[in-house]
């Protein structure tokens, strides 16, 4: 069992904790502290804290694993065939950002910038050859996450068709607000995932649409390569991207990524 059901990071003065998250109230959480970390030994405390926000639920990561072309109706807007196999690409370590950070943009992402809300699975322990079957078994847990993109530099006579470096940017990986143990989602096909941007719905589907499940992800992914404790997977984003919508993010826009029952970002686009 967990010694958590919603994770939770934040700070008190200088010093980062892990906490649970009890209650949201008029924009304040109320955390109960946790001690250890959430790939170590893990204890329970009666010490209950009131903090105003919240940190990225993880402290870092080894990397990001991104799956492309994962839901049927992403799949039909964007007019591509499905492939045999699942599209991965990656995010380095410091694209990871907080669940309320702003995202700072560089002046040469900031074209065709772009949102793409996705369910998010925090890898608990280490994974290799993985079966389908027991590829849930290696989950600590799951969040939201927005895939930030930089389409200027994915457009295939700019990338190659690599799409690593338009979504690689410092930040572009924001999870959270908290992490909801794996024991507590039985059947990750089953969520509802909604993206806004400044309050106005643009993706709205469940995970059920997925092409390749999670499980099928994880085991796909642990072929012959270790998935390290913390390693987050993106899983995928549904229709509704603002390159099929000619919307792109500008300075000041407001980006909510809802997993329901799971987390939720909130994060503001900042030029600089």
């Amino acid at each position: 069992m967990a010694a958590f059901k919603n994770l939770v990071r934040f700070s008190t003065g200088s010093q980062p904790h892990y906490g649970d998250l009890v209650a949201v109230t008029d924009n304040k959480y109320t955390v109960r502290k946790l001690k250890g970390t959430p790939f170590t030994t893990w204890e329970q405390t009666e010490e209950i804290v009131h903090v105003d926000t919240l940190e990225t639920p993880i402290e870092n990561t080894p990397i990001v694993l991104c799956i492309g072309l994962n839901y049927k109706q992403h799949a039909q807007e964007a007019n591509l065939p499905i492939p045999k196999f699942p599209t991965v690409f990656t995010k380095p370590a410091d694209a990871l950002a907080g669940p309320f950070d702003a995202i700072d943009i560089h002046p040469d992402a900031r074209e065709l910038l772009d949102y793409e809300g996705e369910l998010t699975v925090v890898i608990g322990r280490d994974a290799k050859n993985v079966s389908e079957e027991d590829a849930l078994d290696y989950v600590l847990g799951y969040t939201a996450g927005n895939d930030v993109s930089a389409r200027n530099f994915q457009v295939p006579e700019a990338s190659g068709g690599q799409f690593c470096y338009a979504k690689s940017f410092d930040g572009f990986a924001p999870i959270g607000h908290a992490v909801a143990a794996a024991q507590d989602i039985p059947d990750p096909q089953k969520l509802q995932l909604t993206t806004k941007v400044n309050g106005v719905v643009k993706q709205e589907t469940s995970t059920g649409d997925m092409i390749w499940s999670v499980r099928q992800i994880i085991s796909h992914l642990s072929r012959g390569t270790t998935l390290r404790r913390g390693t987050l997977i993106m899983t995928g984003t549904p229709s509704g991207v603002g390159y099929f919508r000619k919307e792109f993010l500008k300075d000041g826009d407001i980006v909510e990524v809802e997993i329901q029952g799971v987390g939720a970002t909130k994060n503001r686009i900042r030029h600089y």
